[in-house]
């Protein structure tokens, strides 16, 4: 399957996906771990479907070490009992900022209350921006039609 159109090679798109990428670049410098925000990057590319990201996110996290359990129960974390309350705080945030439109009132004060249990000021406002721009990403893949299952680590930086 081809894309629709080469977020890579066409230049108003690769300009767009650029800077989305140089603001990625400020949330992995925040002390927000890696493995958060690779499971973060998985569970909404997940409920997005967007292939791309989820081949992407899945191959990053295995690179980085991520375990393969915990990686292939991410969809189901809730019944999985492989991940951190901080976690579990994550990607409930993930979800309900993913499904925003979901629910109304977007995210719950529970969700919220949750994570900021977990996670301090600057980790907080990286992982809101994280899930922002993990749904944007999931988005330009979706709607270009990205082909999955081709990505290599490293391939993009």
């Amino acid at each position: 399957m081809d894309a629709r159109l080469n977020i890579h090679t066409n230049p108003v798109a690769a300009k767009a996906v650029k800077r989305l990428a140089s603001a990625g670049q400020a949330i992995a410098e925040s002390s927000l771990s890696a493995t958060t925000r690779e499971l973060v990057l998985l569970r909404a590319s997940q409920i997005n479907g967007c292939g791309f990201c989820v081949d992407m996110h899945t191959k990053d996290a295995a690179q980085a070490g991520e375990n393969f359990v915990r990686l292939n129960l991410v969809a189901s974390w809730r019944e999985a009992t492989v991940y951190t309350p901080a976690e579990r705080a994550a990607l409930e945030l993930a979800e309900q900022g993913t499904r925003i439109a979901d629910a109304a009132g977007g995210v719950t004060d529970e969700a919220w209350a949750d994570a900021a249990k977990h996670y301090d000021e600057d980790q907080l406002a990286a992982l809101v921006s994280l899930i922002a721009l993990i749904n944007a990403f999931n988005r330009l893949n979706v709607i270009t039609q990205q082909p999955a299952g081709d990505y290599q680590p490293g391939q993009f930086g």
